[in-house]
């Protein structure tokens, strides 16, 4: 009886982590659709770009056939917020990231990224200078974590 037990708990976990398995392939779908809708929003999609977005897919186990799939079918992803701050904040730099990767900041770029910015749940009347903190730390080479930490007080 013993061994039934240990062996449902053990089922459990794993089902457990097909769970969160499933709703992380969710989430990253949902970071990869909303990285194509900031790098198109400004009508250019340059290579840059795009280049950018292998990388990140890439990062989030997405393949380049679900990365087309995603790019030609975007309004069958859902969006998903990460529930993990940490994550969260990843797929905002991502974005910030994405907005200003070709030097250029288009108005609909910024708008867009501020509308992420409450989306994620950062307070709209920090999204702008949040927003200008992660840009000088990417021009300036800081990784996310360090990011994370300069950024904190504006996001809590």
């Amino acid at each position: 009886m013993g061994h039934l037990i240990k062996f449902r708990k053990a089922f459990m976990s794993i089902q457990e982590l097909l769970g969160l398995f499933r709703k992380g392939d969710a989430t990253a779908k949902s970071h990869i659709k909303n990285l194509i809708e900031m790098a198109a929003i400004d009508g250019n999609f340059d290579q840059i770009e795009f280049d950018l977005l292998r990388k990140i897919a890439k990062s989030n186990n997405i393949s380049e056939s679900q990365l087309k799939s995603i790019r030609d079918n975007p309004q069958g992803i859902k969006f998903e917020l990460p529930t993990d701050r940490m994550e969260r904040f990843q797929q905002f730099y991502d974005l910030v990231h994405m907005m200003s990767i070709d030097s250029r900041v288009h108005a609909d770029e910024m708008k867009l990224c501020d509308l992420f910015a409450v989306k994620f749940g950062y307070p709209k009347n920090k999204s702008a200078e949040l927003i200008t903190t992660i840009r000088l730390n990417i021009e300036n080479g800081h990784s996310v974590a360090e990011t994370y930490k300069r950024a904190s007080m504006l996001i809590s």
